[in-house]
């Protein structure tokens, strides 16, 4: 029997896939698109737990004004998704919150650390054009390191805090250049200095965005806007093994040759699919560390987060990220009530149900009032990244060592989070192949 044959197989209809999927077929490729679960979209999805439209995880995308989401939307969209502004960053420590704070009079109005670290704080971003112009690889330079050990506890758990939202990991193991890369987008300059301006005179999260209806209007969106006869998307079909040598693909339900195949799965998993990969190649890829995430979703039977932005708990053990999502978007929860989702880091080799009633409960201890307000909880365990952003992480190319396969997805691009990495990834990915006479 003929096997039947496309120009690209995308394995995996995440995010990451599915705009690669749409992309090429826009570029003129037929499509086949292979998700071994049930649903599409991966970590961009939404579902239904009685009577709320929750997420998989709460979801800010950054740098929409000028960012890789940008790109990708104005080039190969046609329906494109209506976003509501985030709003503001607010930190909760030593009980008390204040708004984030962005630039030099935020710094020296942020009264929830001490001056005098306040202070130390501006002289090591100084010290930072120092390091840069030395030559020095500050990806390879971590916050702990650059900022030393004589800071205040709180301020220390403050930074770690920020680390851990930022990259999946502590200060001890965040590179100073993930810092310097918000700023690099901002500036769009290569400039350290310029970097630093803007870290001291601008506000950020302006163009920080949450897609009104949910995650899953950013995914309807992609699909709406697919050519229907450049693309097939077939669920509950898992990839069992990539013939490379024959450009062939075995499925549970089928084979495929194909001439151009994009894996959109963890790059780490690749060498269980395939053979003829090197040995050094398949320890780099098992080296991508990954970060595990909860998820604790409370529908609220009246409106308890007024503020028009997101809450960093400092406070609380694990360290929060709080989003009251159908502040955006009233539709997400029934009317009168309020969703709000509540994100946490894992440790490593954890148990599941202790760290969720540590979890819910340091939401409490927070926050005793709202407890009798509760009328659903929903929980998920997340890998938010394919691969975290450390001193020591290399991430994988976008170009494997086998003829025609080729990688997209977080674990291939180390810039910003979430949709906006794997964003950045898709046009890594598209580059190549114009590169490599495929487009």
């Amino acid at each position: 029997m003929k096997m039947k044959q496309r120009d690209v197989i995308v394995v995996g209809a995440g995010i990451s896939g599915l705009l690669t999927a749409l992309a090429l077929s826009k570029e003129g490729k037929s499509v086949l698109v292979l998700e071994r679960e049930s649903e599409i979209g991966g970590m961009c999805r939404s579902y239904m737990v009685e009577g709320y439209q929750v997420d998989t995880g709460p979801h800010i995308i950054t740098r929409l004004e000028h960012g890789p989401l940008k790109e990708l939307m104005h080039r190969y969209f046609d329906v494109i998704p209506n976003f509501i502004p985030h709003g503001r960053y607010y930190v909760r420590l030593n009980n008390r919150v204040r708004a984030f704070p962005w630039n030099l009079k935020g710094w020296f109005t942020f009264d929830l650390i001490p001056q005098m670290d306040r202070l130390y704080l501006m002289k090591t971003l100084f010290s930072i054009s120092y390091i840069f112009n030395s030559g020095e690889d500050l990806s390879r330079r971590s916050v702990g390191e650059l900022v030393g050990n004589g800071l205040s506890e709180s301020t220390l758990r403050f930074l770690n805090c920020i680390s851990y939202f930022m990259t999946g990991t502590s200060m001890d193991e965040t590179p100073v250049a993930r810092f310097l890369d918000s700023e690099h987008y901002k500036s769009r300059s290569n400039g350290v200095l310029d970097k630093l301006y803007n870290i001291l005179m601008k506000e950020g999260a302006l163009d920080q965005v949450y897609p009104k209806g949910g995650l899953q209007s950013l995914i309807t969106a992609i699909l709406s806007s697919m050519p229907k006869n450049k693309i097939e998307i077939k669920t509950n079909e898992q990839v069992l093994r990539i013939h490379s040598e024959e450009k062939r693909i075995e499925t549970t339900k089928d084979e495929y040759e194909y001439s151009t195949l994009i894996y959109s799965g963890f790059a780490s998993d690749l060498p269980k699919l395939t053979e003829n990969l090197s040995s050094n190649y398949k320890q780099s890829l098992r080296k991508l560390p990954r970060t595990n995430a909860l998820t604790i979703w409370l529908g609220l039977n009246e409106h308890i987060f007024g503020r028009e932005g997101s809450e960093i708990w400092v406070d609380s053990d694990p360290y929060t990220w709080v989003v009251p999502v159908s502040n955006y978007d009233p539709s997400l929860a029934p009317r009168g009530k309020q969703l709000v989702g509540f994100a946490f880091r894992l440790p490593n080799n954890f148990n599941l149900e202790r760290e969720k009633k540590k979890a819910l409960n340091a939401i409490f201890e927070i926050m005793p009032h709202i407890e009798n307000k509760v009328e659903m909880i929903h929980y998920q365990t997340l890998i938010p990244e394919k691969a975290a952003w450390t001193i020591t992480t290399e991430f994988a190319d976008v170009r494997s060592p086998l003829d025609g396969i080729y990688l997209v997805g977080t674990d291939t691009e180390k810039r910003s989070m979430g949709i906006t990495r794997a964003s950045y990834s898709v046009l890594k990915l598209l580059g190549a192949l114009r590169e490599d006479g495929i487009l």
